[in-house]
């Protein structure tokens, strides 16, 4: 009953409300970067800000399978725009990254190829950029069975998400392991047991 009376009122809200909630962290943040919020070196808060939402939105994404199948919570209208919205904040956290923290095009190149998180960090970029850009109805109708297969690949994203933030903490740290054990918990919840499993 509760379930329903959930479903039916999620049904009555709109996607574009969504993004809206979605990207109001953006100014926010912006503000405590510019009045000391985010520590000593506010560059490198912002850019840990927006890296950890955008890992927060994919794991939501992630969420909604499991929801369905478990709980009986249909989301499944929101999941390309959560989608939307963690490759909007990947990107400026890359854009951060690049503009204000290295600043110098010479040497992107020489951390991407030398330091392992950051190869790690833009693979997984680079896997949600074709995800991204086909999350619209355009694409699904025009790619057809392809789409589903082509969106699979946002758990390989999300495992390269929580695998940079593992890399990118110094020593064993609770919070990025609890981010990968959740990860990987809900990957695992994607595993169908073959039809002998479950007839034993």
């Amino acid at each position: 009953m509760v379930t329903e009376l959930i479903n039916r009122a999620t049904r009555r809200i709109p996607t574009w409300s969504v993004y809206v909630i979605g990207l109001l962290p953006i100014p926010w943040l912006i503000y405590m970067a510019q009045t000391g919020g985010l520590g000593r070196e506010p560059i490198k808060g912002l850019e840990h800000e927006l890296g950890e939402l955008a890992l927060q939105l994919l794991i939501a994404g992630l969420c909604i399978t499991p929801l369905r199948r478990y709980a009986g919570l249909n989301l499944i209208r929101f999941r390309r725009t959560l989608g939307v919205l963690a490759y909007s904040y990947v990107s400026l956290h890359l854009l951060v990254w690049l503009v204000l923290d290295i600043g110098v095009l010479s040497q992107i190149g020489t951390d991407i190829l030398k330091r392992p998180y950051i190869t790690i960090g833009m693979a997984g970029f680079v896997v949600l950029t074709p995800l991204a850009f086909t999350s619209n109805n355009w694409s699904v109708r025009h790619l057809g069975p392809k789409w589903r297969k082509l969106h699979k690949l946002t758990y390989l994203a999300t495992l390269l998400g929580g695998l940079h933030y593992v890399m990118l903490a110094k020593g064993l740290q609770l919070e990025p392991l609890l981010y990968m054990s959740a990860i990987l918990m809900l990957l695992a919840l994607r595993i169908r047991r073959s039809p002998r499993n479950q007839a034993a």
